[in-house]
């Protein structure tokens, strides 16, 4: 198990009965980016994920 792994549970657990929108993770994602300048490539690279079709990140 990966470390993040403990943080990603934690989140199924306590939010994953919820229904957010993706303008509610983006807004989430850049006050986490405000307050943590330097998570600014990881979560850059997260977004990008999330954001490709699955199709493209096969290419």
């Amino acid at each position: 198990m990966y470390f993040t792994d403990r943080g990603i549970e934690e989140l199924e657990s306590r939010r994953g009965e919820e229904e957010v929108s993706l303008a509610w993770l983006a807004d989430k994602l850049r006050a986490f980016v405000d307050a943590n300048p330097e998570f600014e490539t990881p979560i850059e690279r997260l977004a990008t994920y999330l954001a490709r079709d699955e199709d493209e990140l096969e290419d």
